[in-house]
This record gives C-alpha cells, sequence and structure tokens, in this order.
C-alpha cells in the first residue's frame, strides 16, 4: 500500500475537493486523482463519490478515513519534535472556526503570527457548528464558551467582550420607518441566517432587566450563517435589516451606509476562545500560535 496514495486520499476528502487539496498541497489535481483511483484500485473498493460539483466520501471512505487520521497525527507528532533543533518551528497549524472569528478575530492574529513565523503554514477551515478536530484532521478551533467540551483546554483569544448589533440602510428606514422596540422587527424585512445543522440563528435583545429573543420572519434566509457577508451586502442596498456582531458592521455604521437600530438593546456576551484537545501531544506549530496569542 503506497502511503502518499492514503494521504492523497485525506487531503481531497478534508479539502472538500481534488482542486481545493490540489491548491492546498501545491500539487496537480490530476495527480491526486490518480492517486485515489490507484487506491481504490488495490482496495476493489469506491472510497469517493464524485459529480461535477463536489466530492464526498462513501462510507466505506469514512471508516477509512477514521482510522488513518490518528495515524497520521502520531506520524506529524513524531516528526514534530525535530522542531526543537530549529531556530523557530515549521510545519502547518490547521484551525477549525466559527464564521465571526474568521470575520472578527483571525485578521490582526494571523498576519502578524505569519510575519513572526515565516516557516508555518496556516490552513484555517470556517464552519457554523462544532466538531471533533482530531476527527478532521485540525489542532485546534475557535468557539465561544458555551460551544466547548470538557476536556478541551481552552484560552482567552480576541476581545473579552462583544456585542450584537442591528442596522439597516437609512434609505429602508425612511421608506418603513425606525423600530423603537424588538417585537417592532415582526413587522419588518430581516435578513436571516441558518446553521448548516438547520438551526435559525436568533436574534436577542436586552435592555436593563427586559430580554428579547426573537424569531422574525424575513424576505432573506442565508444557509449557512458563515455567508451572511451576503444579507450584510442586501441590507447597504436597502434589502432590509440585519443583525451581526458589532465588528462586522463597524466600517459600515462608522461611514453611514447602515444605521443603527434599537441600540439600547444590543446585547454584549463574552469573547471566543482558542481550544485544543488536552490528552494529545502540543505541535509546534499550535504551541507557538498559544504561546503567540498568549503574548498579544
Amino acid at each position: 500500500m503506497d502511503f502518499n496514495d492514503l494521504a492523497a486520499f485525506a487531503s481531497v476528502v478534508r479539502a472538500g475537493g481534488f482542486r481545493e487539496a490540489a491548491r492546498a498541497n501545491g500539487v496537480s489535481a490530476s495527480s491526486l486523482s490518480t492517486a485515489v483511483r490507484r487506491l481504490e484500485a488495490r482496495l476493489d473498493l469506491r472510497l469517493l463519490n464524485r459529480t461535477t460539483r463536489n466530492v464526498a466520501p462513501t462510507e466505506a471512505g469514512r471508516r477509512l478515513l477514521e482510522r488513518i487520521t490518528p495515524l497520521f497525527g502520531e506520524m506529524e507528532a513524531a516528526l514534530d519534535v525535530l522542531n526543537v533543533f530549529r531556530d523557530k518551528p515549521t510545519g502547518t497549524l490547521r484551525l477549525n472556526v466559527s464564521a465571526s472569528a474568521a470575520w472578527v478575530i483571525l485578521p490582526d492574529i494571523v498576519a502578524s503570527f505569519m510575519k513572526a513565523y515565516p516557516g508555518i503554514r496556516v490552513e484555517v477551515l470556517v464552519e457554523d457548528g462544532f466538531v471533533d478536530l482530531l476527527s478532521i484532521g485540525c489542532d485546534a478551533g475557535i468557539r465561544y464558551d458555551e460551544r466547548l467540551e470538557q476536556d478541551m483546554i481552552a484560552i482567552p483569544i480576541g476581545p473579552r467582550t462583544q456585542r450584537f448589533a442591528t442596522a439597516a440602510a437609512p434609505s429602508y428606514l425612511d421608506a418603513h420607518g425606525r423600530p423603537e422596540h424588538p417585537r417592532e422587527l415582526l413587522s419588518h424585512a430581516c435578513l436571516r441566517g441558518q446553521f448548516s445543522g438547520g438551526a435559525m440563528a436568533m436574534w436577542n435583545f436586552q435592555h436593563g432587566e427586559e430580554v428579547y429573543r426573537l424569531d422574525p420572519p424575513g424576505p432573506l434566509l442565508v444557509k449557512p450563517v458563515a455567508a451572511l457577508d451576503l444579507a450584510v451586502g442586501i441590507a447597504l442596498r436597502g434589502g432590509g435589516i440585519v443583525h451581526l456582531f458589532e465588528d462586522v458592521l463597524r466600517p459600515h455604521l462608522d461611514g453611514g451606509a447602515l444605521e443603527p437600530v434599537l441600540e439600547p438593546w444590543w446585547q454584549s456576551f463574552p469573547g471566543p476562545f482558542l481550544y485544543y484537545p488536552g490528552h494529545r501531544h502540543v505541535p509546534a506549530p499550535l504551541r507557538a500560535f498559544i504561546d503567540f496569542v498568549k503574548q498579544h
């Protein structure tokens, strides 16, 4: 069994396609396709279902990936010990993050980190659900406290207090009125998001002791919520009201393209955490990132 063929198969599944895996690994898509076909021929099993739009593992492929992922992790850990002989670590840091972290937290941190550690390649997978880091080959994730498992080590990353903001274009508010209470949103065009698992992203408001949790109707539903930049674009064009992280909307609010809605009701919440398994070897790239986050 050719180890490179197994590695090719794993990279294609993790990347979600041959082209994506080829870009991530600096090889050609045709070479990856040949490797996977060669592996399937040797096993006499189909491992991937291929369509013109996507690639997904078969049941046999999923079982194989589950078993070889820990093996690849152990091999990477064995090679990682060599980093102690270098002035600065090298390797790959794989992060699984929420869309909000990708928008708000990572740009400044990762840009500075890559300058400080040019030998480390950073791979970021954006998902709106909580995942098993080890099963998908990621080193660490960024989520909020309520989404963390008990056996994870978590350290604060990014701002420790954040807010959800509600906003709309002045043209929309001039035409449809400016809400003075959250319940008035039920009669407005609310631009919504839905998680990939099917749950709706609720709109939460708080003013003193009053708390409102709304599931307003609206003409637009974006799934997954990681693609809510579409809702922002429509809001900027007067299409309705949007409810998102304040940091995401702040440039549009400061520039006047969006106007705050119900600002006294904007709800604050604790910032996110960088988390990773506490029962396994911490790779040098992840250790460098952890130390960098603590220092900055």
